[in-house]
């Protein structure tokens, strides 16, 4: 595969407007060691796949029958930073900012073992 996708190229656009943009810098990244990007990334790929308007405000007390309730419910728990920061747009959309909030982890993680690597 000699060209990237268009998939592929807005997960990097995404990762770099976190950081150009949101100010989400690699050093910022490196304080989220508690899993907070993943269960970011988590709640953004779960909300892909959640009726639009329980993914909207999953804090807000609705009720809901059957797997609503708990992709709703499954939000609000999980995700790990202030509510102002939940902002889903689309199922593709979601998806992408998921993606690049596992990259995001996945450049941590490597961050933090080279550190901890080095002599």
């Amino acid at each position: 595969m000699t060209e990237m996708t268009k998939a592929c190229q807005d997960v990097f656009a995404e990762r770099q407007r976190q950081i150009s943009v949101e100010g989400w810098t690699p050093e910022h990244d490196d304080a989220h060691s508690d899993g907070a990007l993943t269960s970011a990334a988590i709640c953004y790929a779960a909300a892909a796949f959640t009726p639009t308007a329980e993914k909207r405000s999953p804090w807000k007390t609705l009720f809901y029958r059957g797997e609503e309730f708990i992709a709703n419910s499954f939000l609000a728990d999980n995700w790990p930073w202030d509510q102002k920061w939940w902002n889903p747009k689309s199922r593709r959309r979601d998806l992408v900012k998921a993606a690049a909030l596992i990259i995001a982890e996945i450049d941590r993680l490597d961050r933090a073992t080279c550190a901890n690597s080095t002599p």
